[in-house]
């Protein structure tokens, strides 16, 4: 049975630089005549009661999609965990009620619709405190359900301990993982190279 639906805000993650493309932000790269970013707002900001975009640099660049631009809250710690902090700092002081963050990668135009719905019912399900995707038998560590209340210890785990990997931090909670299926496409698939791009063309009409 499907829980109540919980409050929660989205956080795009986009602080890549996409050093396999040759630079620049992945998320404006174009697929389906559109950058891959609007793809990723169409399918996640249903989801969530709020959505921002975590990047470093000129938020300018980004003003053509209306969200709020969310740099790193840790300097030179770069990286996803430091994006996730970033966004449970923002919900703390601007959205003090909500306490669960939903991450996804902005190189992600696939995502399921139903994703935030499903971590938070597989975490409730599992007494979990995270919750994390998967498809193919794989972890996606960007992409999951955060706790505001453990910001504190994320921010140590950066700043004192040094931790960058995901996986590394969510090893000490209870974590719930979630799989989706990859047919017709992995909604997870993500575009890292210039020949990911081409096959994101041929998989848009596909993923529906």
């Amino acid at each position: 049975m499907t829980e109540t639906k919980t409050e929660t805000i989205g956080v795009i993650l986009a602080g890549g630089l996409a050093r396999r493309m040759g630079g620049g932000d992945k998320p404006m790269r174009a697929i389906g005549g559109r950058p891959i970013l609007d793809h990723v707002i169409e399918r996640f900001k249903p989801q969530c009661d709020g959505l921002i975009l975590n990047a470093n640099g000129d938020p300018a660049r980004f003003a053509a999609f209306g969200l709020p631009v969310v740099a790193d809250s840790v300097a030179d710690f770069p990286g996803p965990l430091a994006g996730i902090l970033a966004a449970l700092d923002w919900t703390a002081q601007m959205r003090p009620g909500v306490q669960w963050v939903a991450s996804v990668a902005g190189d992600c135009p696939f995502l399921p619709r139903d994703l935030v719905a499903r971590l938070h019912d597989a975490r409730a399900a599992e007494g979990a405190m995270l919750a994390v995707a998967a498809s193919a038998g794989q972890s996606h560590p960007v992409i999951g359900l955060w706790n505001v209340a453990l910001r504190e210890e994320l921010r140590h785990a950066l700043v004192v301990e040094d931790i960058r990997k995901i996986d590394r931090w969510t090893a000490r909670y209870p974590l719930a993982t979630v799989s989706w299926p990859v047919e017709p496409v992995d909604p997870f698939f993500n575009a890292n190279t210039v020949e990911d791009l081409a096959e994101a063309e041929k998989l848009v009409a596909l993923a529906g």
